[in-house]
């Protein structure tokens, strides 16, 4: 399987139009279709549905989609790494980001970083740790921030300078909105919407093993989507601060949990893992700029 192949058959995906990606590709529309055959011939699978004007990737073509993008980002990370190694001021980072209001200090950072090597270049994806890990691991990503303490076996981790705090999202005019803060005999009984993540590893050490009085309404990897879903009144989002807008014209009310919960993140890298040399001096710079705000040293 070539690599070539797989990106023709991105495209074609990503058009859903085989004579669209075969000009958008700059070869003939038999050319490019006699490519996506082999390709199926290869893998023994059926990869689209031929319609009249368009093509619908099946089950299987959809999941070749989804580790043809890895494998191509790993490709083109790749090479851009082997052209980078004698760039000792230019190339670029990956970086995977969990939902948090400290990714302020890495955007700092990264500011400041770049007005001193103009040719640094940096590309960001976001997720929850899961998906962020999971890059990582594949080599597809150089660093990635999540909000859960890693592994210490497998990644060095460097502390955020600070903490987040939890809270409850909720309508602006509902009762919870007049407490300064919220308890859990507060949430009981009503509708909560919180993060598969959060559920399982944050809000147990919140309840201190009460979990089953609360009720999980709907689980979201984004907190925006949960607070649209608040804002129509069909529950409330237990997320961190600051993630949500909730000025005077939002609708919305953050309220703080009690007792206070608080979850540490932190940047990661794999270990023995080698780096550009742009990427070990972005190491230092991360590594001084969180020392100067307070931030614990790494750890392995």
């Amino acid at each position: 399987m070539e690599i070539r192949t797989l990106r023709y058959f991105l495209e074609v995906a990503r058009e859903e139009n085989m004579s669209r990606a075969a000009e958008r590709l700059h070869l003939s529309q038999s050319t490019l279709s006699k490519q996506l055959k082999g390709l199926e011939e290869e893998l023994g699978k059926k990869l689209f549905v031929r319609h009249s004007f368009s093509l619908e990737l099946t089950e299987e073509g959809m999941l070749l989609r989804k580790r043809a993008e890895d494998l191509l980002s790993l490709a083109d990370k790749i090479t851009a790494e082997f052209s980078s190694l004698d760039d000792i001021v230019g190339g670029t980072v990956s970086i995977g980001c969990a939902e948090s209001w400290q990714i302020r200090h890495l955007a700092r950072c990264i500011r400041r970083f770049k007005t001193r090597y103009p040719g640094f270049h940096y590309r960001i994806t976001s997720g929850d740790t899961e998906q962020v890990t999971e890059k990582l691991d594949q080599g597809i990503l150089d660093f990635g921030v999540i909000v859960e303490e890693p592994d210490r076996r497998k990644y060095y981790a460097l502390p955020m300078p600070e903490s987040d705090r939890w809270g409850v999202v909720m309508p602006a005019d509902c009762p919870l909105a007049q407490k300064t803060s919220v308890r859990l005999e507060d949430l009981r009984g009503l509708p909560l919407f919180c993060s598969e993540q959060s559920w399982r590893a944050d809000i147990p050490r919140w309840c201190g093993g009460r979990q089953d009085e609360l009720t999980l309404e709907g689980s979201f990897r984004l907190s925006y989507n949960g607070s649209v879903f608040v804002r129509e009144g069909l529950g409330y989002l237990l997320t961190f601060e600051h993630l949500i807008g909730t000025g005077a014209d939002s609708g919305l009310a953050f309220r703080p949990l009690a007792p206070a919960l608080q979850t540490r993140m932190y940047l990661i890298w794999k270990k023995h893992q080698v780096f550009s040399p742009i990427a070990d001096r972005f190491i230092q710079e991360l590594r001084a700029a969180f020392r100067e705000s307070g931030s614990p040293p790494a750890e392995g």
